[in-house]
């Protein structure tokens, strides 16, 4: 028999899908007979399926072996793609996709290392309590996090989001503003801290790029003002632990403040700049805004926020 229909030229919206599961089981069972009686279907429907599938895929499919049919390397070939494609279509159909008992893999964020100091414990313990298999990968924001956002290669991302472009879905998690932190025999822990006095310390500066003013040197160069840098570092711990162990002082948000205040070794004071309170924010693709999984992620991510912001009170 001759085969003319090329896989090019199948047109899935007037292909009968249901074709794949009568495949299945002709391809298992290498029997016509017993595919037909699993399916539940007459012995020669289950032969006009076959034919229909020969012209579908251009190919024998089942051919004639010693003691019956055997498979053609063509289906060969297709036999384990089709089990996984037929897997996620009935995982698809479920009424209740999505279990967090059960559940097993990764959670994927975009999140800075400050705000992932004060979220993940928090987020680990709904974890801990909910999903147990799921683990969760953080990565640090890049200059393409909402590219990333958009190819699906993370889930959700945590940070400063001032306009989220279409297809982009955001949310408040919490808001947060600036403290100045110290050790607690330091000089200045006495406070109030004036403009004068805190300009005459010794800052620490928290930068992933390691170069640039940060936003409290914004605020200081709109005063004719500057302050002296004596370290950049990248992360929030390398920052803290050398603040532990000089009079060097960092300025930094409040809820980490709260998170290091909690070590006993620090104070934290106003800084005497007029700076803004800002909004940390969760932000997702609107293809996930429905997805079961993504709405729990969403829902214990604000817990842990809230769990977050009501605890820190305590801590300073």
């Amino acid at each position: 028999m001759i085969y003319i229909v090329s896989m090019h030229e199948v047109d899935l919206r007037r292909a009968d899908l249901n074709l794949l599961v009568a495949l299945d089981a002709l391809l298992e069972e290498k029997n016509v007979t017993r595919a037909a009686q699993r399916l539940g279907m007459s012995q020669p429907a289950a032969s006009r399926a076959l034919g229909r599938l020969r012209a579908l895929f251009a190919d024998a499919l089942l051919v004639d072996g010693p003691g019956g049919y055997i498979l053609s390397a063509r289906a060969e070939d297709i036999r384990p793609v089709l089990r996984r494609t037929l897997a996620d279509i009935g995982e698809m159909l479920e009424a209740n996709p999505f279990d967090p008992a059960t559940a097993t893999g990764h959670v994927r964020l975009l999140m800075p290392d400050l705000q992932a100091a004060v979220l993940a414990p928090y987020l680990l313990t709904h974890l801990a309590k909910q999903a147990p298999g799921l683990d969760i990968d953080i990565m640090p924001p890049e200059s393409a996090a909402i590219e990333a956002l958009e190819s699906g290669a993370v889930d959700a991302m945590v940070g400063l989001i001032d306009e989220a472009p279409a297809g982009i879905i955001r949310r408040r998690l919490y808001d947060d503003e600036l403290v100045t932190l110290m050790r607690t025999e330091h000089p200045a822990a006495d406070g109030p801290l004036t403009l004068d006095r805190y300009l005459a310390l010794e800052h620490i500066v928290v930068s992933v790029t390691g170069v640039g003013p940060a936003p409290v040197d914004d605020k200081l160069a709109a005063l004719n003002r500057s302050r002296r840098v004596k370290l950049r570092v990248p992360n929030f711990f390398a920052a803290a632990e050398i603040a532990a162990r000089s009079d060097l002082v960092m300025t930094l948000p409040l809820s980490l403040a709260r998170t290091a205040a909690g070590m006993e070794r620090f104070v934290a004071l106003p800084p005497p700049l007029d700076l803004d309170r800002f909004t940390m924010s969760l932000a997702w693709h609107a293809r996930h805004q429905d997805a079961p999984k993504h709405a729990w992620l969403r829902r214990i991510m604000v817990r842990a926020a809230i769990e977050m912001s009501n605890a820190g009170d305590s801590h300073i």
